[in-house]
């Protein structure tokens, strides 16, 4: 899968990012507003994205993709549909390395990722879910047309969550 926007480019991820994953799933930014996955090193970066998004594709038809900037390729960030057991619905996840924070790439990534699932995966309702204190993606997701839902745990013994809600379209 690849989707092109005016300054990006999305497509599936693959081993041959692991380096950039490594270097993403150990941000700051990100562990504190998603969580530490446990990927130390290359080897644990090719395996998340082997056993997480490779599998995703091939089960649901959609996951995380890797978002690059058209005009170099420098890759910045992920963003995608995850498909979560403890939620009923198809969710909405981005991260960017912080130097793009800021620019509207979340915006521009996340839109089209929202289209695409409207479009060519027949998708009605999307979630999302965020950190309540991570006030720049809850921002995003107002901007994106989501709203506020309820507080939700991904576990039972999870932290608690902020689940956001799109209906899409009246004909979607």
């Amino acid at each position: 899968m690849t989707l092109d926007t005016a300054r990006l480019r999305l497509r599936d991820l693959a081993p041959a990012d692991a380096a950039f994953m490594l270097t993403l799933l150990n941000e700051p930014s990100f562990v504190d507003n998603i969580g530490d996955r446990g990927v130390r090193t290359l080897g644990d970066a090719r395996a998340y994205i082997e056993t997480g998004p490779i599998v995703s594709y091939a089960r649901h038809g959609f996951g995380l993709y890797h978002v690059e900037l058209r005009a170099s390729g420098a890759p910045i960030g992920i963003c995608g549909l995850l498909r979560r057991g403890a939620l009923p619905d198809p969710d909405l996840g981005f991260a960017f390395l912080p130097a793009y924070w800021r620019q509207g790439y979340a915006f521009e990534s996340a839109s089209a990722v929202r289209d695409y699932a409207r479009a060519e995966l027949r998708v009605g309702r999307l979630l999302a879910i965020t950190s309540p204190a991570n006030a720049a993606s809850i921002g995003l997701l107002g901007r994106l047309g989501f709203r506020f839902d309820r507080m939700t745990r991904l576990t039972p013994d999870g932290v608690d969550l902020n689940l956001y809600v799109d209906e899409g379209a009246p004909d979607a």
